[in-house]
């Protein structure tokens, strides 16, 4: 090779290369000098305690002088000192077996016809029995044995049969019906047998708190289903009617509201749109329908990318561009 011969030019990628490598090289070197600024002491722990003790602090201080939002437990106390004459009402229902609980069918009772179906399909009786519930026994003998409350009264109730039972509350609701605001001390007298003294022994050991802790402790001694006494509450008028006051029914788009003035789950609103639709919310297996009609739309939902057409709605109505109009303008 010629001593005159011109050098190559230089590589501009390798130049790029060197010169990023020089950048990195740089920055490294500048993080790892020694700080030569001020300097102090820092406690995690410390700042991560007064932290917690702070805010928890403050959130009991609100919590004492504003209280909960929630509206205070509905029980049978309440029920029973609230309103004794649909308790009592209510009781006797139970005790007759023919309470909304009684004829509710699956997975409660085995009552026949008292089903949600779509068409031949019976789904609510496909897992069967599950809970079964007597409510006469479940909800009144049971407990006043437990408690040791009218035992007269159980007994004369033992020996009698199945249509006899049911003769004397059939009696009884009838005339509780005729009295006075349903107020047992205004009942004419008539053949009620030993009904009259086991609903007013259930209704005293309601009033003094009793009940609640028995009905719920058929279950174990540690007991976390509350299944009974819902059900219980719910066959009377008294309870229901606290959910109509607070907007908390199906017609009033009950399943995304919350007790009081306070917002509820409002990602439900679709659920309870079907039972606001007439032609829905009046059918005897309603809630069956809107479990259906979820299902299907949520199913489209995620079968919209493979759905010709569906899936190109979003080219068609552009309404992400909008919203992502600075990244699109970018572009």
């Amino acid at each position: 090779m010629s001593l005159l011969t011109k050098p190559n030019p230089p590589d501009d990628s390798k130049s790029a290369v060197l010169t990023k490598a020089e950048s990195a090289d740089r920055r490294t070197r500048l993080a790892g000098r020694p700080w030569k600024g001020a300097e102090r002491e820092y406690d995690l722990f410390k700042e991560l305690t007064v932290g917690v003790v702070v805010v928890g602090l403050l959130v009991l201080g609100v919590a004492g002088l504003a209280g909960s939002p929630d509206e205070a437990t509905v029980n049978l106390q309440t029920w029973a000192t609230a309103s004794p004459s649909d308790f009592v009402a209510t009781a006797t229902a139970e005790l007759g077996k023919t309470s909304d609980t009684a004829s509710y069918g699956p997975p409660y009772s085995t009552t026949r016809g008292a089903t949600q179906t779509l068409g031949a399909i019976d789904f609510q009786s496909l897992s069967g029995t599950r809970i079964p519930i007597n409510t006469a026994a479940d909800f009144v003998t049971t407990p006043l044995r437990k408690l040791h409350s009218e035992t007269a009264a159980l007994a004369t109730w033992d020996a009698a049969g199945a249509a006899q039972q049911g003769q004397w509350t059939s009696n009884y609701s009838a005339a509780l019906a005729k009295s006075s605001g349903g107020n047992p001390a205004t009942v004419k007298s008539g053949s009620y047998g030993p009904v009259p003294a086991l609903v007013s022994g259930l209704l005293a050991e309601a009033r003094r708190g009793a009940l609640d802790g028995t009905i719920q402790a058929e279950g174990g001694l540690f007991n976390t289903d509350y299944t009974r006494t819902i059900l219980f509450l719910g066959d009377g008028a008294y309870f229901p009617g606290l959910a109509t006051a607070q907007h908390l029914t199906g017609d009033q788009w009950g399943m995304m509201n919350e007790t009081g003035n306070y917002p509820g789950q409002s990602w439900l609103w679709l659920f309870s749109f079907w039972y606001q639709v007439p032609a829905i919310g009046s059918l005897g297996n309603a809630d069956l329908v809107v479990v259906g009609l979820m299902l299907v739309l949520t199913t489209l939902l995620a079968l919209v990318p493979f759905i010709p057409g569906l899936r190109s709605l979003p080219r068609w109505i552009p309404i992400h561009r909008l919203i992502w109009r600075n990244y699109y303008r970018r572009r």
